[in-house]
């Protein structure tokens, strides 16, 4: 294995240029979230070109390779949709530029998260060349619309594709350490029903805004006093949008809505999460609902879940997490720093639904995530790639 861990090294480092021009390539094309066909087409002939023994678009539009047809089935998943660019004049360059320059593949999308298939597509090439022959499955996965629904993208390969990986890797950026886990998350909506009457004469009514001023006090309270945990850090609570309607601007609001986003420490539960806001609310006319996420994939496949992402961990002792830090060690001659991400992943429902062994290794720092000037070191991809093509022979 001390030999295996030389060679993919080298082969790795090898193909450094490979991986970077792939990334520019998929980093080119713009990928919004159920708009990712053209980057998806080319994902799947990278794929291809790198010799995966098979490569297939499911119903959803995720991009699955792959090598091997052993027992044991490994799963690498990639998203392949990005957000937005936001204010162009924050970027020092063009967003869709791809560049390659100074040891970085520059643009949206480097880091969060194509970056991770990039590598992975070369953790391929390598596995191919060597001869991989053990009783291993490896899909790859390049999936859809995870900025828009977290897990989404995998609730459709599994219970629609029927494919059940015994372990998972998210490439989401960890800055080459390992990730055990993150804060869940969850979206809510609540509505408030006024009375409207003359804005002359505003007692003759009741003022749907005034109901929600009083709730989004009482929410900013309730951030304060929510749970912590010793790993994952305290849940959060915040407003994000609150909007109104009336009768006229001359006449008291009969309608308030405020959006809410909830990040779930462990031990929090949709169902707790939800107790809280109706104990807020419990003397208003109001009510609190889970939204629902139900659009058109870019295949024309409408397809959904609720909005609530569960919270997920799993021990450092662990089998998976003790393989990836013995993969890692093998390739880089010193243990990982074993953490999680502050912002949420597919593991949601890999692991949070489906309880599916999942660590997180990817290139690139989570900070650059949505964020202007975002660029990964090739050096991270190259250590990403021999990450990739080494733990199916640990595992």
């Amino acid at each position: 294995m001390e030999n295996t861990s030389k060679i993919i090294n080298k082969l790795a480092n090898k193909y450094a240029d490979y991986t970077a021009n792939n990334l520019s390539k998929l980093v080119q094309i713009k990928s919004l979230s159920t708009s990712e066909k053209n980057v998806q087409l080319e994902l799947k002939r990278q794929m291809k070109e790198a010799g995966f023994d098979e490569v297939n678009i499911d119903g959803l539009g995720n991009v699955i390779g792959r090598i091997g047809t052993g027992k044991k089935i490994i799963a690498i998943d990639a998203h392949m949709d990005t957000v937005d660019f936001g204010n162009l004049d924050n970027w020092d360059f063009d967003p869709l530029s791809g560049k390659i320059e100074k040891g970085f593949v520059y643009g949206r999308g480097t880091v969060d998260q194509e970056g991770g298939a990039a590598a992975f597509v070369t953790a391929g090439k390598i596995l191919k060349e060597l001869g991989f022959d053990k009783d291993v499955t490896i899909y790859f996965t390049g999936t859809v619309m995870e900025e828009d629904c977290d897990g989404l993208c995998w609730k459709y390969i599994i219970e629609e594709e029927k494919i059940v990986p015994d372990f998972v890797i998210s490439t989401e950026p960890t800055n080459l350490n390992i990730y055990i886990g993150h804060r869940g998350r969850m979206e809510m909506e609540v509505s408030f029903k006024g009375v409207s009457a003359h804005g002359s004469a505003p007692e003759r009514g009741k003022n749907a805004i005034y109901m929600a001023s009083r709730a989004a006090l009482e929410i900013e309270n309730l951030n304060e006093r929510l749970k912590s945990d010793d790993f994952l850090g305290k849940g959060s609570i915040t407003i994000s949008e609150i909007v109104s309607d009336s009768p006229s601007l001359c006449a008291v609001a009969d309608y308030a809505k405020i959006h809410l986003d909830r990040r779930l420490t462990w031990g929090e539960t949709k169902e707790s999460a939800i107790a809280e806001i109706n104990e807020i609310i419990k003397d208003m006319d109001a009510k609190v609902k889970v939204l629902e996420y139900d659009e058109i994939s870019w295949t024309g496949k409408k397809y959904g879940m609720e909005k609530y992402y569960p919270t997920w961990k799993i021990n450092k002792n662990d089998y998976i997490v003790k393989k990836g830090i013995e993969t890692y060690t093998k390739l880089n001659n010193s243990e990982p720093y074993v953490d999680k991400w502050t912002f949420s992943t597919n593991g949601v429902t890999i692991n949070g639904f489906y309880n599916i062994p999942t660590i997180g290794f990817g290139p690139g720092n989570e900070v650059l995530a949505h964020a202007p000037n975002e660029k990964v070191p090739i050096q991270h991809l190259i250590k990403a790639s021999a990450f990739y093509a080494l733990f199916p022979y640990i595992i």
